[in-house]
């Protein structure tokens, strides 16, 4: 396992000081702020360690309320809403400075038989084929390099590879509404499941608004002509994975107006299994 990802999983690891209320850290990401990946995957270990160890995560619904302050400890209450015979359901409220941030709902299932079909995997190059971010972000002249080291930083935990030229690297035209990306840990991890989805909804976060930059023609926030921001984010899982496996993230919009776009999109194991379904929207800007 490299340091980055041992960081990591000592971020994403929460402090219980009393029942049903935890407390995380935090730290900054390439903006100024607390990464919603990094919240959004503290919540979802709050709410999976109050739940039995035979039911796994298959749906998170949250909404981002307030810019998180990545200097502060942020602390996760947990409300117990719901202990079914096949079902559990949790709500996660995340505060700081007395505020709440973030909010989150989840919900487990004890694992059953049932139907069986899924959408099909599209065409994706082979991940090993394509240039790491390392290679990809050092090789564009017209980033600041301190934006460069900050990309490279937040990502250092994960091996994360487009397939096509990301937003901050070819802009200018409008492209097509879709980006293709791949991921996986810099490095294995345990076998506890919820820690797989854990890793999976804190990388979900990272690229997903990428679509609608793409469909506009923008680079983002690496080259200052976007905007932007979290404002709710959905992911179903619905086969097991591992996230210390390539997993391929291909994503869309189907829609942006009135300053905000929507981002869809499937995630598939390598072999071809549909593991996460996710649809977010975010505030997209041009700065003024």
């Amino acid at each position: 396992m490299s340091q980055a990802l041992q960081d990591l999983l000592d971020l994403l690891d929460l402090e219980q000081i009393e029942e049903n209320i935890f407390r995380g850290r935090s730290r900054s990401a390439v903006v100024p702020r607390v990464f919603g990946g990094q919240v959004a995957a503290q919540a979802l270990v709050a709410a999976g360690r109050t739940v039995p160890e035979d039911r796994l995560a298959h749906s998170l619904h949250a909404y981002f309320l307030r810019t998180g302050d990545p200097g502060a400890p942020i602390v996760y209450t947990v409300d117990r809403m719901n202990d079914g015979r096949s079902f559990t359901a949790r709500r996660v409220l995340a505060i700081q400075h007395g505020q709440p941030i973030f909010a989150l709902s989840a919900s487990f299932q004890r694992y059953e038989e049932g139907f069986e079909h899924q959408a099909a995997m599209p065409a994706a190059p082979d991940p090993v084929t394509l240039p790491t971010s390392e290679e990809r972000l050092r090789g564009y002249d017209h980033l600041d390099p301190a934006v460069v080291e900050k990309f490279l930083e937040a990502r250092e935990a994960i091996d994360l590879r487009y397939a096509e030229e990301p937003p901050y690297g070819k802009f200018g035209e409008p492209r097509e509404a879709h980006s293709q990306v791949w991921f996986r840990t810099n490095g294995k991890l345990a076998d506890d499941p919820l820690l797989h989805v854990v890793l999976a909804t804190y990388v979900s976060d990272m690229t997903l608004l990428d679509s609608i930059l793409l469909a506009h023609g923008r680079g983002g926030w690496a080259v200052g002509d976007v905007v932007g921001a979290s404002l709710d984010h959905a992911m179903w899982f619905h086969r097991p994975f591992r996230a210390d496996e390539w997993l391929l993230y291909d994503q869309e919009s189907p829609s942006a107006h009135g300053g905000r776009g929507l981002g869809q999109a499937r995630i598939y194991t390598q072999d071809g299994r549909l593991a996460i379904s996710v649809i977010q929207e975010g505030v997209v800007r041009v700065p003024r």
